[in-house]
This record gives structure tokens, sequence and C-alpha cells, in this order.
């Protein structure tokens, strides 16, 4: 636990979650495609085949995030009409999560109110999500309220022409359209972010992400963090969360073998501390594992706090007896009564 003369407290626990497939089933775009009577599967099919054909021009793109270039032509082509950032966040509200969400992100943000030692030292419990997804549509969800901070791709709508800088004020748009990727996030890309929270970048911007910065001044430190997510994408994180000694969870959809070999891989490779199915209510294992390890980082926090406290405070003055063994050196400066 940080002294005085740190940056921050180090008393924030950390639930970092990815998104698709980990907080909802499948994929969060299909709302788009919902809206606008577009076939998803054929959209999906293109997305997957555009790295081999782009290849086979010449072209190398991003597998990750290839499928936002693919919205931007769908809306060129008059397929997805007049889709922008009011209207994702709109589609957001239309998502479905698995049981006991949202209500499980509260569950965890109570864990440090049920305690006094937890009180005492002002524990809190921050959700944030790492997503390959839209962010718009996050922010749109029901579960978007409990969230600290979202990362996910965004658009820009109407891009700024050239010579926008000597203008002096700029043209209103009253039917908005995406037409630019303003964010990517790539499953590598996803370590970044997880500096950014480390650091406490997204709560302090005079602090760059590539700014060396001690353990001790660290906003949230690595082991108070527990990355949940759905498979191998999410290796990356995992990894540099583990390594840091945080926590790494992996989930998987109920009654799905493929999804399960894919989370017992992890385990036995050592990627994960644990998996289980996508089920977030009461009594279920993932819902009593999350709670069991949100508290065992408390209970850390608490120790390491009562040792801090300790250094700086010393043991307290008390009555001398003629009888009493004469104090050790460093007992006496502790023992002074107008030490400071």
């Amino acid at each position: 636990m940080p002294e005085e003369n740190h940056l921050y407290r180090q008393n924030i626990v950390a639930c970092v979650w990815d998104f698709d497939k980990t907080l909802i089933p499948g994929y969060m775009q299909w709302p788009i495609f919902q809206h606008y009577g577009v076939d998803e599967k054929a959209f999906w099919r293109e997305v997957n085949a555009l790295p081999e054909t782009y290849a086979r021009m010449g072209q190398r793109v991003s597998r990750d995030t290839i499928y936002l270039n693919h919205i931007l032509t769908y809306v060129r082509l008059g397929l997805f009409p007049k889709l922008n950032n009011r209207l994702l966040r709109e589609l957001g509200a239309m998502l479905h999560f698995y049981p006991g969400l949202p209500q499980f992100f509260q569950t965890l943000k109570n864990i440090p109110k049920q305690k006094a030692e937890y009180r005492k030292y002002d524990i809190e419990v921050e959700h944030y999500v790492i997503s390959t997804g839209l962010a718009e549509m996050i922010r749109g969800s029901s579960i978007a309220p409990l969230i600290e901070e979202i990362y996910g791709c965004e658009f820009i709508e109407n891009p700024l022409e050239p010579g926008f800088i000597d203008q002096e004020t700029m043209p209103l748009e009253s039917e908005a359209e995406i037409a630019q990727v303003g964010m990517m996030v790539d499953n590598t890309l996803k370590t970044r972010f997880i500096f950014e929270i480390n650091k406490g970048t997204n709560k302090n911007s005079t602090i760059d992400v590539n700014s060396k910065l001690q353990p001790e001044d660290r906003r949230i430190p690595m082991h108070n963090m527990i990355y949940i997510a759905d498979g191998p994408s999410d290796v990356p994180v995992f990894s540099v969360i583990r390594k840091q000694g945080g926590r790494a969870y992996a989930v998987y959809e109920s009654g799905n073998p493929k999804e399960f070999a894919q989370n017992d891989a992890l385990l036995r490779g050592g990627r994960v501390d644990a998996y289980g199915r996508a089920d977030y209510r009461e009594k279920s294992d993932t819902h009593m594992w999350l709670c069991m390890h949100v508290q065992q980082i408390c209970d850390r926090i608490v120790a390491d706090s009562e040792q801090a406290l300790s250094r700086r405070v010393g043991a307290p003055p008390r009555h001398i007896h003629k009888d009493d063994p004469l104090p050790e050196p460093r007992q006496l400066k502790q023992e002074h009564l107008f030490d400071a």
C-alpha cells in the first residue's frame, strides 16, 4: 500500500472484462443487421474472407478490425443508410446479457461495503470493458452505468476537411453518418489499455501510458486486477495480468463443448487461473470464484494498509518501570513521546 507521498492509495480492485461471448452470447453487432434487414451470416462470411482476398492483391489487413471497414463499405453503398453513433447507442439497448448480468456487476461493487475493515480503507471495485466491438453500442447497453471506462472501436461522423484548423466555425451536419474509423482495438492493443488502467491515465490525462512510473505510484496495481474473457484471442492480456500477480478467468457458453475445450486448454497451458460457465447468477461457479477472489484482493489491500500504517506510526508511548530492561536504541526512538 503506497504511503502518503505516493500518487495513489492503490485501494481499488479492477474487474476488467471482454464483451462479446463473455458478457453477451455471440457478437454485439446483430442489432445492426436486424435494423437494416441485412443477412448477418453473409456479412461475417465476407469479413472472414477479406484478409485472404486482400492478401492476393498484395495488401495486408488486421483480422480483428477489418470488419469496421466493411461496415463503412455497407454505409457508403447504402446498405446501412444514415448509420451514426446515436443509432449505434440506441441499438446497444437491445443487447441481452448472460444470466445474472448486469446485477452481478453491482454485487461485486458491493463487496467492499460489507466489512468494516474494507470501509476503513475506502476500498472500491471498478469495472472496465476492453472490446474489439463497438464502444457506442456498449455505452447504450444496460450494463453501461456500472462500467468505469469503456475501451472499444469508435467511428467518426462527417470527418473534418482540409483547412479545418483555420475555420472559426464548423458546419453542422443534420444527417450525421459514420465515415471513418476513429479508434481501433485489436486483441494485442488490449494490453495498452490494461496499462492505462494500471497507471491511471484514464483518470489523469497528464500521465502518458508510456510514462515510466514506479509500481507504488500506479493507480491500480496489476495484482489488484482480474481479467475475464472467453478464449484464446485474449492470451496476450491473460499473460500480462498474470505475470504481474493478477488473476485471469475464462468463461464459456454453457453446453458448448468447443468453448469448454478451449478454456480447458488455457488452464492446462497456464494461461488462466480457472474457468467456468458464462453464468453470473448467485451460487454459480463463476459467481463464487469471482466474489472469492475480489474478497481476497480486498483482504490483501487491508493487510498492506495495516503494515504501511504500522511503519509510519511506530509503537505507542508507555509507562516505564524501574525493573524494565533498557530499550534498544531503535526502540528509544520509537517510544519518544514527541517523535514525529
